[in-house]
Protein backbone atom coordinates (compact mmCIF):
# COMPACT_ATOMS: atom_id res chain seq x y z
CA UNK A 1 0.00 0.00 0.00
CA UNK A 2 1.11 3.74 -0.79
CA UNK A 3 2.11 5.65 1.91
CA UNK A 4 1.85 9.67 1.93
CA UNK A 5 3.63 12.80 3.12
CA UNK A 6 1.94 13.10 6.41
CA UNK A 7 3.89 10.01 7.96
CA UNK A 8 7.00 10.87 10.60
CA UNK A 9 9.95 11.56 8.84
CA UNK A 10 11.37 8.29 7.17
CA UNK A 11 14.55 7.52 4.77
CA UNK A 12 13.77 7.70 1.18
CA UNK A 13 16.08 6.56 -2.01
CA UNK A 14 15.71 7.20 -5.62
CA UNK A 15 18.20 7.95 -8.59
CA UNK A 16 18.71 8.44 -11.98
CA UNK A 17 20.80 6.78 -14.68
CA UNK A 18 23.04 8.97 -16.71
CA UNK A 19 22.50 8.17 -20.46
CA UNK A 20 21.24 12.04 -21.80
CA UNK A 21 19.95 15.17 -20.81
CA UNK A 22 17.55 15.44 -18.09
CA UNK A 23 13.91 17.25 -20.16
CA UNK A 24 10.77 18.01 -19.07
CA UNK A 25 9.11 14.57 -18.23
CA UNK A 26 12.09 14.05 -15.65
CA UNK A 27 11.14 17.47 -14.56
CA UNK A 28 8.11 16.80 -13.32
CA UNK A 29 7.73 13.47 -13.35
CA UNK A 30 10.40 13.07 -10.46
CA UNK A 31 12.51 16.06 -9.50
CA UNK A 32 9.27 18.07 -8.28
CA UNK A 33 8.35 15.22 -6.43
CA UNK A 34 11.53 14.93 -4.80
CA UNK A 35 11.66 18.58 -4.28
CA UNK A 36 9.01 17.99 -1.46
CA UNK A 37 10.09 14.59 -0.18
CA UNK A 38 13.55 16.48 0.99
CA UNK A 39 11.56 19.00 2.97
CA UNK A 40 9.74 15.80 5.02
CA UNK A 41 12.26 12.99 5.22
CA UNK A 42 15.87 12.06 5.01
CA UNK A 43 16.36 11.74 1.38
CA UNK A 44 19.30 10.34 -0.30
CA UNK A 45 19.23 10.96 -4.54
CA UNK A 46 21.90 9.30 -6.60
CA UNK A 47 22.97 9.41 -9.42
CA UNK A 48 22.98 5.78 -11.16
CA UNK A 49 26.12 5.72 -13.39
CA UNK A 50 26.45 1.60 -12.90
CA UNK A 51 22.70 1.20 -14.02
CA UNK A 52 23.49 3.29 -17.11
CA UNK A 53 26.20 0.72 -18.13
CA UNK A 54 23.20 -2.50 -18.24
CA UNK A 55 22.52 -0.35 -21.54
CA UNK A 56 25.69 2.00 -22.38
CA UNK A 57 28.23 -0.41 -21.63
CA UNK A 58 29.29 -0.63 -25.46
CA UNK A 59 29.55 3.57 -25.47
CA UNK A 60 30.16 4.48 -22.20
CA UNK A 61 32.06 7.69 -22.93
CA UNK A 62 29.05 10.34 -22.46
CA UNK A 63 28.92 9.23 -19.05
CA UNK A 64 31.08 10.89 -17.16
CA UNK A 65 29.53 14.33 -19.22
CA UNK A 66 25.82 13.25 -18.45
CA UNK A 67 26.52 12.85 -14.53
CA UNK A 68 27.86 16.68 -14.28
CA UNK A 69 24.94 17.56 -16.56
CA UNK A 70 22.20 15.89 -14.65
CA UNK A 71 24.11 17.19 -11.18
CA UNK A 72 23.59 20.93 -12.54
CA UNK A 73 19.88 20.20 -13.29
CA UNK A 74 19.33 18.50 -10.03
CA UNK A 75 20.54 21.88 -8.07
CA UNK A 76 19.21 24.08 -10.28
CA UNK A 77 15.87 22.46 -10.25
CA UNK A 78 15.77 22.99 -6.49
CA UNK A 79 17.30 20.00 -5.19
CA UNK A 80 19.90 21.45 -1.85
CA UNK A 81 22.70 19.01 -0.73
CA UNK A 82 21.67 20.54 2.72
CA UNK A 83 18.55 19.33 3.00
CA UNK A 84 19.20 16.19 0.63
CA UNK A 85 22.17 13.58 0.40
CA UNK A 86 23.29 13.74 -3.41
CA UNK A 87 26.04 11.29 -4.62
CA UNK A 88 27.37 9.03 -7.55
CA UNK A 89 26.46 5.32 -6.68
CA UNK A 90 29.96 4.10 -8.07
CA UNK A 91 31.38 6.29 -5.88
CA UNK A 92 30.25 4.21 -3.15
CA UNK A 93 31.40 0.57 -3.65
CA UNK A 94 29.47 -0.64 -0.54
CA UNK A 95 26.03 -0.89 -3.41
CA UNK A 96 28.57 -3.24 -5.23
CA UNK A 97 29.24 -5.71 -2.18
CA UNK A 98 25.60 -6.05 -1.33
CA UNK A 99 24.94 -6.59 -4.56
CA UNK A 100 27.11 -9.51 -5.30
CA UNK A 101 25.43 -11.11 -1.87
CA UNK A 102 22.26 -10.29 -2.62
CA UNK A 103 23.14 -12.00 -6.17
CA UNK A 104 24.02 -15.42 -4.55
CA UNK A 105 20.48 -15.59 -2.74
CA UNK A 106 18.38 -14.13 -5.71
CA UNK A 107 16.79 -16.84 -7.51
CA UNK A 108 16.82 -16.74 -11.45
CA UNK A 109 13.08 -17.24 -12.23
CA UNK A 110 12.63 -14.03 -9.81
CA UNK A 111 14.33 -12.14 -12.52
CA UNK A 112 13.24 -13.84 -15.55
CA UNK A 113 9.74 -13.30 -14.90
CA UNK A 114 10.25 -9.39 -14.58
CA UNK A 115 7.83 -7.85 -16.56
CA UNK A 116 10.39 -4.70 -17.84
CA UNK A 117 13.12 -7.47 -18.96
CA UNK A 118 11.37 -8.61 -22.02
CA UNK A 119 9.74 -4.59 -22.66
CA UNK A 120 13.25 -2.97 -22.32
CA UNK A 121 14.95 -5.49 -24.62
CA UNK A 122 11.86 -5.10 -27.40
CA UNK A 123 12.15 -1.21 -26.42
CA UNK A 124 16.71 -1.00 -27.11
CA UNK A 125 16.29 -3.72 -30.22
CA UNK A 126 19.44 -1.19 -31.02
CA UNK A 127 21.70 -2.60 -28.31
CA UNK A 128 22.92 -6.42 -27.36
CA UNK A 129 21.02 -6.69 -24.02
CA UNK A 130 21.72 -10.68 -23.26
CA UNK A 131 24.19 -9.94 -20.94
CA UNK A 132 24.03 -10.73 -16.89
CA UNK A 133 24.28 -7.40 -16.03
CA UNK A 134 20.91 -6.07 -17.88
CA UNK A 135 19.33 -9.58 -16.43
CA UNK A 136 20.54 -8.88 -12.86
CA UNK A 137 19.48 -5.03 -13.02
CA UNK A 138 16.87 -5.33 -10.41
CA UNK A 139 19.58 -7.10 -7.61
CA UNK A 140 21.72 -4.20 -7.52
CA UNK A 141 18.64 -2.08 -7.57
CA UNK A 142 17.57 -3.89 -4.53
CA UNK A 143 21.03 -3.17 -2.94
CA UNK A 144 20.98 0.95 -3.90
CA UNK A 145 17.73 0.87 -1.87
CA UNK A 146 18.35 -1.22 0.83
CA UNK A 147 22.22 -0.52 1.82
CA UNK A 148 20.68 2.76 3.32
CA UNK A 149 17.69 0.98 4.72
CA UNK A 150 15.25 2.66 2.62
CA UNK A 151 11.06 2.62 3.93
CA UNK A 152 10.39 5.08 0.99
CA UNK A 153 10.92 4.85 -2.97
CA UNK A 154 9.87 6.97 -4.73
CA UNK A 155 8.05 5.18 -7.82
CA UNK A 156 5.41 5.53 -11.46
CA UNK A 157 3.06 2.60 -11.01
CA UNK A 158 4.79 0.89 -13.71
CA UNK A 159 7.61 0.49 -11.94
CA UNK A 160 6.17 -1.30 -8.92
CA UNK A 161 7.06 -4.94 -9.84
CA UNK A 162 11.02 -3.67 -9.46
CA UNK A 163 10.12 -2.31 -5.89
CA UNK A 164 8.21 -5.61 -5.10
CA UNK A 165 11.39 -7.61 -5.91
CA UNK A 166 13.66 -5.52 -3.91
CA UNK A 167 10.83 -6.47 -0.80
CA UNK A 168 10.95 -10.08 -1.80
CA UNK A 169 14.68 -10.11 -1.99
CA UNK A 170 15.04 -7.79 1.29
CA UNK A 171 12.39 -11.27 3.08
CA UNK A 172 14.64 -13.71 1.81
CA UNK A 173 17.53 -12.37 3.45
CA UNK A 174 16.12 -11.47 6.35
CA UNK A 175 14.57 -15.15 6.43
CA UNK A 176 17.65 -16.58 5.81
CA UNK A 177 20.11 -14.98 8.09
CA UNK A 178 18.43 -12.23 10.78
CA UNK A 179 16.02 -9.01 10.08
CA UNK A 180 17.67 -6.50 9.01
CA UNK A 181 15.74 -5.00 5.89
CA UNK A 182 12.63 -2.66 6.38
CA UNK A 183 10.70 -3.65 3.22
CA UNK A 184 10.36 -0.33 1.77
CA UNK A 185 6.78 1.11 0.85
CA UNK A 186 6.07 2.91 -2.38
CA UNK A 187 5.19 6.67 -2.73
CA UNK A 188 3.47 6.99 -6.06
CA UNK A 189 4.15 9.54 -7.97
CA UNK A 190 1.34 10.86 -10.65
CA UNK A 191 3.33 10.86 -13.85
CA UNK A 192 2.17 14.12 -15.72
CA UNK A 193 0.74 13.37 -19.41
CA UNK A 194 3.76 14.95 -21.27
CA UNK A 195 4.76 13.03 -24.34
CA UNK A 196 7.78 14.29 -26.83
CA UNK A 197 6.93 17.06 -29.60
CA UNK A 198 5.99 14.00 -31.78
CA UNK A 199 3.28 12.31 -29.18
CA UNK A 200 5.65 9.26 -28.66
CA UNK A 201 7.04 9.01 -24.53
CA UNK A 202 9.46 11.61 -24.22
CA UNK A 203 12.76 10.05 -24.78
CA UNK A 204 16.15 11.30 -26.35
CA UNK A 205 16.31 7.82 -27.94
CA UNK A 206 13.45 9.33 -30.00
CA UNK A 207 15.15 13.05 -30.30
CA UNK A 208 11.53 14.22 -28.93
CA UNK A 209 12.14 15.70 -25.89
CA UNK A 210 12.43 19.46 -24.51
CA UNK A 211 15.37 19.28 -22.69
CA UNK A 212 16.04 21.47 -19.44
CA UNK A 213 19.17 22.65 -20.78
CA UNK A 214 17.68 23.90 -24.02
CA UNK A 215 18.01 27.64 -24.94
CA UNK A 216 14.48 29.49 -26.04
CA UNK A 217 15.73 29.72 -29.07
CA UNK A 218 15.87 25.74 -29.29
CA UNK A 219 12.56 26.14 -27.34
CA UNK A 220 10.70 27.46 -30.08
CA UNK A 221 11.64 25.59 -32.35
CA UNK A 222 10.73 21.99 -30.82
CA UNK A 223 7.06 23.71 -29.77
CA UNK A 224 6.76 24.70 -33.43
CA UNK A 225 7.49 21.29 -34.53
CA UNK A 226 4.76 19.44 -31.94
CA UNK A 227 2.35 17.73 -32.85
CA UNK A 228 -1.43 18.71 -32.26
CA UNK A 229 -4.77 17.33 -33.13
CA UNK A 230 -4.24 15.27 -36.07
CA UNK A 231 -7.55 15.68 -37.12
CA UNK A 232 -7.23 19.63 -37.39
CA UNK A 233 -5.86 19.87 -40.50
CA UNK A 234 -7.32 23.41 -41.63
CA UNK A 235 -7.13 26.56 -39.35
CA UNK A 236 -10.85 26.77 -39.95
CA UNK A 237 -11.53 23.35 -38.86
CA UNK A 238 -12.26 22.83 -34.66
CA UNK A 239 -9.92 21.10 -32.64
CA UNK A 240 -10.12 19.18 -29.89
CA UNK A 241 -7.63 20.08 -26.37
CA UNK A 242 -8.56 16.98 -25.17
CA UNK A 243 -6.04 14.69 -27.49
CA UNK A 244 -3.52 18.13 -28.16
CA UNK A 245 -0.18 17.25 -26.79
CA UNK A 246 0.42 21.35 -27.02
CA UNK A 247 -2.59 21.23 -24.95
CA UNK A 248 -1.19 19.22 -22.22
CA UNK A 249 1.85 21.17 -21.57
CA UNK A 250 -0.77 24.57 -21.57
CA UNK A 251 -1.81 23.12 -18.52
CA UNK A 252 1.83 22.97 -16.71
CA UNK A 253 2.59 26.49 -17.92
CA UNK A 254 0.22 28.82 -19.01
CA UNK A 255 -1.81 30.78 -17.10
CA UNK A 256 -4.84 29.41 -16.29
CA UNK A 257 -7.51 31.82 -17.48
CA UNK A 258 -5.40 31.38 -20.55
CA UNK A 259 -5.77 27.81 -20.57
CA UNK A 260 -9.54 27.90 -20.05
CA UNK A 261 -9.93 30.31 -22.81
CA UNK A 262 -7.62 27.69 -25.47
CA UNK A 263 -9.95 25.36 -24.08
CA UNK A 264 -13.02 27.17 -25.26
CA UNK A 265 -11.68 28.69 -28.26
CA UNK A 266 -10.04 25.48 -30.00
CA UNK A 267 -12.96 23.58 -30.28
CA UNK A 268 -14.78 26.61 -31.97
CA UNK A 269 -11.85 27.18 -34.05
CA UNK A 270 -11.03 30.86 -32.74
CA UNK A 271 -7.94 30.09 -32.59
CA UNK A 272 -5.13 28.39 -34.76
CA UNK A 273 -2.32 25.99 -34.01
CA UNK A 274 -0.19 28.33 -34.26
CA UNK A 275 -0.93 31.08 -32.64
CA UNK A 276 -1.15 28.47 -29.42
CA UNK A 277 1.74 27.46 -30.27
CA UNK A 278 3.29 30.83 -29.88
CA UNK A 279 1.75 31.27 -26.69
CA UNK A 280 2.89 27.84 -25.10
CA UNK A 281 6.67 29.06 -26.09
CA UNK A 282 6.53 31.95 -24.31
CA UNK A 283 4.75 30.94 -21.03
CA UNK A 284 7.33 27.71 -21.34
CA UNK A 285 10.32 29.68 -21.66
CA UNK A 286 8.97 31.99 -18.89
CA UNK A 287 8.18 29.26 -16.59
CA UNK A 288 11.94 28.09 -16.72
CA UNK A 289 13.66 31.23 -16.95
CA UNK A 290 15.10 30.94 -12.73
CA UNK A 291 15.88 27.30 -13.50
CA UNK A 292 18.08 28.73 -16.64
CA UNK A 293 19.73 31.41 -14.37
CA UNK A 294 20.25 28.85 -11.90
CA UNK A 295 21.94 26.45 -14.56
CA UNK A 296 24.10 29.65 -15.48
CA UNK A 297 25.46 29.79 -12.23
CA UNK A 298 26.51 26.59 -11.74
CA UNK A 299 28.19 26.12 -15.53
CA UNK A 300 30.63 29.08 -13.83
CA UNK A 301 31.33 27.91 -10.49
CA UNK A 302 31.81 23.82 -11.67
CA UNK A 303 33.79 23.87 -8.22
CA UNK A 304 30.57 23.72 -6.33
CA UNK A 305 29.59 20.40 -7.55
CA UNK A 306 32.52 18.85 -6.53
CA UNK A 307 32.01 20.13 -3.23
CA UNK A 308 28.50 18.95 -2.76
CA UNK A 309 29.50 15.23 -4.08
CA UNK A 310 31.81 15.07 -1.73
CA UNK A 311 29.80 15.95 1.11
CA UNK A 312 27.28 13.25 -0.31
CA UNK A 313 29.48 10.79 -1.02
CA UNK A 314 31.49 11.12 2.58
CA UNK A 315 27.70 10.60 4.54
CA UNK A 316 26.32 7.66 1.90
CA UNK A 317 29.85 5.76 2.31
CA UNK A 318 29.02 6.40 6.08
CA UNK A 319 25.68 5.11 6.21
CA UNK A 320 26.19 2.07 3.82
CA UNK A 321 29.69 0.70 5.68
CA UNK A 322 27.51 0.43 9.00
CA UNK A 323 24.57 -1.31 7.03
CA UNK A 324 27.44 -3.36 5.06
CA UNK A 325 28.82 -4.64 8.38
CA UNK A 326 25.43 -5.82 9.92
CA UNK A 327 25.31 -7.75 6.66
CA UNK A 328 28.68 -9.68 6.87
CA UNK A 329 28.22 -10.18 10.51
CA UNK A 330 24.86 -11.75 9.69
CA UNK A 331 26.31 -13.95 6.97
CA UNK A 332 29.39 -14.68 8.83
CA UNK A 333 31.91 -13.40 6.19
Amino acid sequence: MAISLNEMKKRVVSGIRPTGKLHLGNLHGALENWKKLQDEHECFFFIADLHALTSEYQDSAPIKGYIQDILIDWLSAGLDPDRCTIFIQSKVPEHTQLHVIFSMITPLPWLERNPTYKEQQQELIDRDLNTYGFLGYPVLQAADILIYKAQIVPVGVDQLPHLELTREIARRFNYLYRPIFPLPEPFLTEMPKLLGIDRRKMSKSYNNAIYLSDSPEVIKEKVGRMFTDASRLRRSDPGNPDICNVFSFHRFYTPIEIVENIKTDCPLAKIGCVECKRILAKNLIKGLSSYRKRRQYYLKHLRDLDDVLQSGISYARKEAQATLEEVKEAVNI
